[in-house]
């Protein structure tokens, strides 16, 4: 019986995917530190999302000995049309995982790390217990260390804001992906309004913690969309939004509608800082946790001007 990744998209059809711009090819990892990191991460059994999900920014951030760790398995119970993360029945969890981490973090020397997740519909707080413990052993071994949490959406997981707030992160990141129109083909198992009010609810909870959102680009979307959308996070008080390239990992994935170029990029950064983001990352090859740390300080930085400007 052949086990297929994406069982859910086997008969979807073909989409051709269109050759690269310059702009946006990267080189092929090779370097030693690139494989010692890789060794190090498969002797602790820890999942990254840089593998899971097709990153083509790996070779970069795994050179630097960045890497974003996926916790709760590596199967997802969502089916999105743009993700390469596996989809079906996921395992239990792995309550060794959270010191497993924890070791990587400190043997890797991290200054931040970021967290994400597969979606975990079958578990009853979606997974923000195993949030929470994960962090926990990551503030022990590594007191110094930043923690960013990249969530699903604990989509009719009410208790899920409040169980993730007894230990919070220094970031509390949910992408909304898309804009509201394409949900239905390119989120079909999520909701716009979920996703928003998640964002909305932890910074009501907790007033000072930051918080972050991204989107991709390039699946048909209107420029007015992506302006309401900022206006949707803005209104919602995030303070950082993340714009990058959709590249589809596979032809049976959605339909790729164009490469947006640097220019446009340059221009929704511009737009985003008019609108109030404290810290925007807009270009091709933006990932949520790519240059995750420097742009933490950064965020810093510029919360502190700002508090000092309206004093």
């Amino acid at each position: 019986m052949v086990n297929f990744r994406h069982p859910e998209k086997v008969k979807n059809k073909e989409n051709p995917i269109p050759k690269k711009p310059s702009w946006i090819r990267v080189k092929a990892p090779t370097s030693k530190f690139f494989k010692s990191t890789d060794k190090l991460l498969k002797d602790k059994k820890v999942i990254t999302v840089c593998e899971e999900a097709a990153c083509p920014n790996i070779a970069e951030c795994w050179q630097k000995k960045h890497a974003t760790f996926m916790i709760l398995g590596d199967t997802c119970t969502r089916a999105c049309a743009f993700c390469n993360v596996k989809t079906g029945k996921p395992q239990f969890i792995d309550h060794g995982e959270a010191i497993r981490i924890a070791e990587s973090v400190k043997q890797l020397e991290l200054e931040h790390v970021v967290i994400t997740s597969v979606d975990r519909d079958d578990l009853l707080d979606g997974g923000a217990m195993h949030f929470v413990n994960v962090i926990d052993s990551i503030k022990s071994l590594n007191p110094k260390c930043t923690i960013e949490i990249l969530t699903p959406d604990f989509k009719n997981k009410p208790e899920a804001i409040d169980i993730l707030s007894k230990n919070l992160p220094d970031v509390f990141n949910h992408n909304l992906e898309t804009v509201p129109r394409l949900y239905l083909t390119i989120r079909p198992g999520s909701r716009y309004f979920t996703s928003l009010n998640l964002l909305h609810n932890i910074k009501i909870k907790n007033p000072n913690i930051f918080t972050k959102s991204g989107l991709m680009v390039g699946l048909g979307e209107s420029k007015e969309e992506i302006y309401q959308v900022m206006d949707d996070l803005r209104s919602a008080n995030v303070d950082f939004i993340t714009l990058g390239q959709y590249l589809p990992p596979t032809s049976k994935h959605a339909k790729l509608e164009r490469f947006v170029t640097p220019k446009e990029f340059d221009e929704y950064k511009q737009m985003a800082y008019a609108k109030g983001f404290l810290m925007v990352a807009s270009s091709p090859l933006t990932r949520s946790s790519y240059h995750a740390s420097d742009d933490f300080k950064i965020m810093q930085r510029n919360r502190r001007n700002k508090l000092h400007y309206i004093q």
